[in-house]
This record gives structure tokens, C-alpha cells and sequence, in this order.
């Protein structure tokens, strides 16, 4: 099974993160995950996030820093790259039901999609924060 790499946006504004809602129809649908999505064929993480920011959130993406953490979707092909990003504008549910922001203790009660909910667990283990 060839991996299916997927970007996914951690987006934080004083010590807040922005999650959305996955669409009831979806893989996951109804839990929560960081916003994102598949990285096409000879895209770069920077170009995929800028790229999915504009079609899902509206938002324009300044900066993709570092790599945070990857984890593999179990039982799916997916690899979920989680990276730390930048944006401008006010978010718009263009993809998700629903979007938010939430502190870390809000994340660790929140439904979260298993690769998420990963990500959040690393973040909760004293994961660097900017």
C-alpha cells in the first residue's frame, strides 16, 4: 500500500489551536481534527498547506515551519504530517461543519480523529509551543 501523505495545519494564537469539525460523510466524520490535507504529486508541504488553507479556511498561509510529528492513520494509507503554520484572515468552515479554537485542556476532552488525537497527546507531553 502506497502512502497517501496528507499535511496537517497547527495553526495556535495564544496557546489556542484551530480545529475543525470533519464533514458526518467523511473518514472520521463528526471528530474533530487541525485542518489540512492530501499533499498532491510533486507539491511540497509549504505549496499543500497553502494550497488547502485557501480552499477549506480561506485563509492565507504566511509561514510552514518545522515538522512536528508524523503519524500513520491506522488502517488507512494515510501518513499525516503535522506542521506548524502561520495564516492571515478570519477562518471560514468551507470544508469542515464546524471550526473552533481550543486550549490544551479543551483538546484532551474534545473527539478527536485518531491521528489528531496522537498529535495532542504529543503536544500534552510538553511538545514545544511558539
Amino acid at each position: 500500500m502506497t502512502a497517501i501523505r496528507v499535511i496537517a495545519a497547527v495553526i495556535e494564537n495564544d496557546a489556542r489551536w484551530l480545529l475543525g469539525r470533519r464533514p458526518d460523510e467523511k473518514r472520521h466524520g463528526g471528530l474533530w481534527e487541525f485542518p489540512g490535507g492530501k499533499v498532491d504529486p510533486g507539491e511540497t508541504p509549504s505549496d499543500a498547506a497553502r494550497r488547502e488553507l485557501l480552499e477549506e479556511l480561506a485563509l492565507r498561509v504566511d509561514t510552514v515551519g518545522a515538522r512536528l510529528l508524523v503519524v500513520h492513520d491506522v488502517g488507512s494509507s494515510f501518513v499525516i504530517e503535522f506542521y506548524e503554520v502561520s495564516t492571515c484572515g478570519t477562518p471560514q468552515p468551507l470544508e469542515h461543519s464546524e471550526l473552533g479554537w481550543f486550549g490544551l485542556a479543551e483538546l484532551r476532552d474534545m473527539r478527536l480523529a485518531p491521528a489528531d488525537a496522537t498529535f495532542v497527546e504529543w503536544l500534552s507531553l510538553g511538545a514545544p509551543s511558539h
